[in-house]
């Protein structure tokens, strides 16, 4: 285990009831970076978020976040030591307007000045929120629902961002624009980012370092751009 990771992850396995879905994980997270959890439906990516932030509970191994044991540590907690979730389908609060679910990201944080600091830039980032800051979450679009989860997730300024196929469903434009979003943030504020996505070509082009599992197990860990010149892993793991 690599002393200086942001994350740390070693022999972790949970799963559901009496059937475990991960099997022994082990792997590691560089600050600043952006991994790419990339591997075929069912091989345990969505579980491997949930465990890590809190919304599963591992049965065995260890997890750490800047050399802190997360084992027990609940879900708030993990928030406020650094760690955010958007979860697959994005999570926004329809009957809430723009501003009201980013301000949700910002609730726990006591320096009330940086949070509204924070809620300025996130609308920076993202223009067309601004715009729409008096509309409720449901008459938003599918990227600009993905821009919400985004940016309430920024408001809490974590260190380690944790998404969850941030592309379902987006038209082919909007992947470009979030993926390069991600990369400004990593450029831009040191943002570490931890991404679970099914469009591997799009993961594998913005990350750093990519991790592809099967069947609840890593494979293989390496640089991302030796995974996507690996013909052989491509065929057998990632079907491209």
């Amino acid at each position: 285990m690599t002393t200086d990771a942001l994350l740390a992850v070693d022999g972790l396995v949970a799963g559901y009831g009496a059937a475990p879905v991960l099997h022994a994980v082990d792997l590691t997270v560089a600050p600043g970076t952006i991994v790419a959890v990339v591997g075929a439906n069912g091989a345990g990516k969505t579980t491997l978020l949930r465990a890590l932030s809190g919304m599963l509970r591992p049965s065995d191994g260890r997890i750490t976040l800047a050399g802190e044991d997360l084992r027990g540590v609940p879900v708030e907690q993990l928030v406020r030591r650094g760690m955010a979730h958007v979860p697959e389908g994005r999570g926004v609060v329809g009957e809430l307007t723009v501003d009201e679910n980013l301000r949700l990201g910002g609730l726990w944080r006591r320096d009330r000045a940086d949070a509204a600091r924070a809620l300025d830039e996130v609308y920076q980032l993202f223009p067309p929120l601004a715009r729409r800051r008096r509309h409720l979450g449901h008459q938003l679009s599918g990227g600009e629902r993905q821009m919400l989860a985004l940016g309430r997730a920024l408001v809490g300024r974590p260190r380690l961002l944790l998404l969850d196929e941030p592309s379902l469903g987006l038209a082919p434009r909007v992947v470009a624009q979030t993926m390069a979003l991600l990369r400004r943030l990593r450029d831009d504020t040191g943002l570490t980012v931890f991404l679970v996505e099914q469009n591997v070509r799009s993961a594998l082009r913005i990350a750093d370092q990519g991790v592809v599992m099967a069947l609840g197990r890593v494979v293989t860990t390496a640089p991302a751009a030796r995974l996507r010149d690996d013909a052989e892993l491509r065929h057998a793991y990632l079907g491209f």
